[in-house]
């Protein structure tokens, strides 16, 4: 059975959290001058272990397998969210360097704008698998200050690069390593999730329309105020959704704009962009029949009036039975009772790479569930055993012996 070189693997991880280093973490924005450092880092470590490595024009690395199969296909992301931690999506990237150090026949990747830096997201995972179209990359703008994908493509030096595809065939499954991003192993005392499914996000548009007016010389009677509706409606939502909601399935209201936003003005227009997530579709399709419902009510109550626009709907990723064996397995084998299946929270490059192929993700605790933040952060111990339990599967799934 190959073995993971722990000491090798952790040396890379510290190497690398100290390009774009922020406090006790990092700060390496999609395209940013430390995240492409990080990118030719990461080729040269690609090198090191023997694979053939390359960037395509969206910044996708990937690291190919020069000898024969049947291969497998592992990575994560590199770059980070602003001021955050130094593992989310590290992690998986270094620990597909080490199945490919212990000699396992593996293509690393480390994909593109996992996470989300230019609208549309995931822009490496689904460029790879042909579901990125040269009129969004047009349309893309960078969601902190408006720059054109375009323009920041040419400025990381990518424009003109040809995007890689997956090849047809080439791969028997995806791996990849993540933190947990979340309190469950912590909590229950133990070391590894292997994790049952992804789940997906769909978003939500809520504009509600009313009138700007005077704050001082409109009375309350005669008020529009689309501020106050959309609070109400949200309140609404949250009191609501547990009524229908799963075990596990989340809501979140990410923005509220009111417009013109300034503290003499009755607002006359609120935008919300609203969320939520579950592994099973059929919860997602209870959760919009709730939330149409409740904008329903609102415009019969209310004296302003709520559109409600999906923005995205995904599409929940199972992991593959036969990868999840050979993770279990192989926890077993290094950490017996020490894990547990459980679903991901949080959307991954795995949930797209596994439209095209059997995919499946590892969980490692994280301390205090801390994660998009500088303070995120993992037990070293739980690190390595993550990575032995990555190698072992890895050679167990290849073997067929899960």
């Amino acid at each position: 059975m190959p073995k993971a070189d722990t000491a090798r693997f952790l040396q890379d991880l510290h190497e690398l959290r100290q390009i774009g280093a922020y406090r006790t973490g990092v700060h390496r924005p999609t395209y940013s001058p430390q995240d492409m450092e990080s990118r030719r880092w990461l080729m040269r470590k690609m090198e090191e272990v023997g694979l053939e490595a390359s960037i395509d024009g969206i910044g996708n690395v990937y690291g190919r397998h020069k000898g024969p199969g049947p291969h497998l296909l592992a990575g994560s992301h590199i770059e980070t969210q602003n001021e955050a931690g130094w593992l989310d999506g590290a992690l998986g990237v270094v620990g597909a360097l080490a199945m490919a150090r212990a000699g396992l026949p593996v293509d690393v990747c480390a994909f593109a704008d996992e996470e989300g830096h230019f609208e549309g997201g995931f822009l490496g995972s689904r460029s790879i698998i042909g579901d990125l179209s040269e009129e969004e990359i047009d349309r893309s703008r960078n969601r902190s200050d408006g720059t054109k994908l375009r323009d920041a493509l040419a400025a990381a030096g990518l424009a003109g690069l040809p995007r890689m595809q997956l090849e047809p065939g080439r791969h028997k499954g995806f791996f990849e390593m993540h933190i947990e991003q979340g309190t469950q192993l912590e909590r229950a005392g133990l070391r590894l999730g292997i994790v049952s499914g992804i789940v997906a996000i769909w978003q939500w548009r809520l504009l509600v329309e009313g009138q700007q007016d005077h704050a001082g010389g409109t009375t309350m009677a005669e008020r529009r105020d689309a501020g106050l509706t959309a609070v109400r409606l949200l309140a609404a939502i949250d009191a609501e959704f547990p009524r229908f909601c799963g075990e596990r399935s989340t809501w979140t209201t990410g923005r509220i704009t009111l417009d013109p936003g300034a503290p003499s003005i009755i607002p006359g227009r609120a935008d919300v962009l609203f969320q939520f997530r579950d592994v099973s579709l059929a919860k997602l399709e209870e959760m919009e029949a709730g939330l149409r419902r409740l904008v329903q009510e609102s415009n019969r109550r209310e004296r302003c009036e709520t559109t409600l626009t999906a923005v995205g709907k995904a599409t929940p990723a199972l992991c593959d039975p036969g990868m999840m064996r050979a993770l279990q397995a192989a926890a077993e084998a290094l950490a017996p009772g020490a894990w547990q299946v459980m679903p991901s929270g949080a959307g991954h490059d795995a949930q797209y790479i596994a439209q095209l192929m059997p995919s499946a993700m590892l969980f490692v605790p994280s301390i205090g569930g801390i994660s998009h933040h500088w303070a995120e952060d993992t037990k070293e111990e739980d690190l390595a055993l993550g990575v032995e339990t990555l190698v072992e599967a890895g050679a167990r799934f290849l073997a067929g012996s899960n």
